[in-house]
């Protein structure tokens, strides 16, 4: 998928993930626009940081299997609910972030392979 695609994608997981988990006040997005930007910051988060924290924690990704990638997805998460702001952005936990970010990436891995064989 291109950028702008992803981008548009991951705004329409926030807004539905939203109204799943916004009944506990696990996960809060207070506006369309608001997941749009997330969703923007969370791209350039993926594009610029991420590569980083996968090299530095490389021992540790590979001695869990790969499973340390699930914990550098929700600090990436984390990491965008900083840049905007907890009022607009919300976690009720980091496990709740984890969930989050299991479910974005399954979800974008359906979708991209469904893009991609057309």
């Amino acid at each position: 998928m291109r950028f702008w695609q992803r981008v548009l994608v991951n705004c329409i997981l926030f807004v539905a993930l939203t109204g799943f988990f916004q009944s506990n006040g696990n996960f809060y997005v207070s506006s369309i626009w608001i997941a749009l930007v997330a969703s923007l910051i969370l791209a350039i988060l993926n594009a610029s940081i991420r590569p980083i924290l996968q090299i530095i924690s490389l021992p540790i990704t590979l001695l869990t299997l790969g499973l340390f990638s699930i914990v550098i997805n929700a600090l990436m998460l984390e990491l965008t609910s900083v840049f905007v702001g907890a009022s607009n952005f919300y976690f009720s936990s980091f496990g709740m972030t984890m969930l989050i970010s299991v479910i974005l990436s399954i979800c974008n891995t359906i979708i991209s392979n469904h893009f991609t064989n057309r």
